[in-house]
């Protein structure tokens, strides 16, 4: 059964602003500092993502090979990145879909990452729940800080 995990945050700026960070994954690294999860997106097929451009993010359990499956500028996409873990101990379906809604000068983002956690790693889902929300909560509060000083 999927798990949703949403994160919510105000940005200072337009919609359209908001949207072209989000899916400028070639200068990601200009907003979003590395953490325990999160080590950097490689091999951009397109440096500003569109409907069907894939990516990497090697991690610390595995790698998530992504693709953009939804790109509606200015208001929504939608990140599909299965993370094939290490050891082939199987697959976690991850996809992040950010909603973007115009608020005046500024914009409310809404971030949705959907997990799917195999039946023989039910054990790992507290963990794995846990790590979503964080890093969730860490990539929002980065695009805020780094669109409110840049907007």
């Amino acid at each position: 059964m999927p798990i949703d995990i949403v994160s919510e945050v105000d940005v200072g700026c337009p919609a359209d602003r908001v949207f072209d960070l989000i899916t400028d994954l070639g200068g990601q690294d200009r907003r979003l500092t590395q953490s325990a999860s999160f080590k950097g997106t490689t091999d951009v097929s397109n440096e500003r993502a569109q409907l069907g451009t894939t990516y990497r993010e090697p991690g610390p359990l595995g790698v998530r090979n992504g693709v953009v499956t939804q790109f509606e500028r200015p208001t929504l996409v939608t990140f599909h990145q299965p993370m094939t873990l290490k050891l082939r101990a199987g697959v976690l379906d991850v996809t992040i879909r950010y909603l973007l809604t115009p608020t005046g000068a500024g914009t409310h983002v809404r971030r949705v990452a959907t997990l799917g956690v195999p039946r023989h790693l039910a054990f790992l889902r507290p963990a794995v729940v846990r790590a979503t929300r964080i890093e969730s909560s860490r990539t929002l509060a980065a695009l805020k800080r780094y669109a409110d000083a840049n907007g």
